[in-house]
């Protein structure tokens, strides 16, 4: 399975905990929720959904099962609503501790974010730190090529390198803020505030 599928995998079990849905509501979550999935298709998601199926992670059905009155138009068959099995909650609650590498790079890191909100605080503050780390350990190889390279680069291409280095350095400070105000004990906003 490649990193994409494994994220949209996680990605829709997650959203799909929440609440069942239908294909189109689905795409349209991982689109505004997580971002990182801005660019994919349909082509992309039902073979996943089938996939998930077929594994017995989550079911699928008619529109009309989980609402009778919700008829469908003349001519059309009615959507089909994907609902997480039992079995689904177990494999994506295994998917969820998991807080090695795969966890904080750079392809799977806000996909997980997303959903730290239904994961265990050991588990973020891994998570948090290993993706410091390897964030850290990127912004050394940046300054010591830039350093390095300096003289060789135009203006235009040291605009960049310094472009680079200052959204690690930003995303740095974030995740330094986060893991204190973990270590401090995460203060829940009320849920008036959430929605709002």
């Amino acid at each position: 399975m490649s990193k994409r599928s494994g994220i949209l995998e996680f990605a829709i079990l997650g959203l799909l905990r929440e609440s069942p849905m239908h294909g189109y509501e689905l795409r349209k979550r991982l689109n505004t929720s997580l971002g990182v999935f801005r660019a994919f298709s349909y082509g992309t998601l039902y073979p996943c959904l089938k996939t998930l199926v077929t594994q017995g992670w989550l079911i699928e059905e008619s529109a009309l099962d989980s609402d009778p009155l919700a008829a469908p138009l003349a001519g059309r068959r009615a959507k089909i609503v994907y609902r997480l099995t039992a079995a689904g909650k177990e494999h994506f609650e295994e998917l969820l501790a998991n807080s090695g590498p795969d966890a904080w790079e750079d392809e799977h890191f806000a996909a997980r974010f997303a959903f730290f909100g239904q994961t265990s605080k050991d588990v973020r503050m891994r998570v948090l730190e290993g993706r410091r780390s390897r964030l850290e350990e990127r912004l050394e190889r940046m300054r010591g090529s830039l350093a390095r390279t300096r003289e060789r680069l135009d203006d235009y291409t040291l605009e960049l390198q310094r472009h680079g280095m200052e959204s690690v350095e930003r995303e740095v400070r974030w995740l330094n803020e986060l893991i204190e105000t973990e270590r401090a004990g995460r203060v829940e906003r009320p849920t008036s505030e959430r929605d709002g």
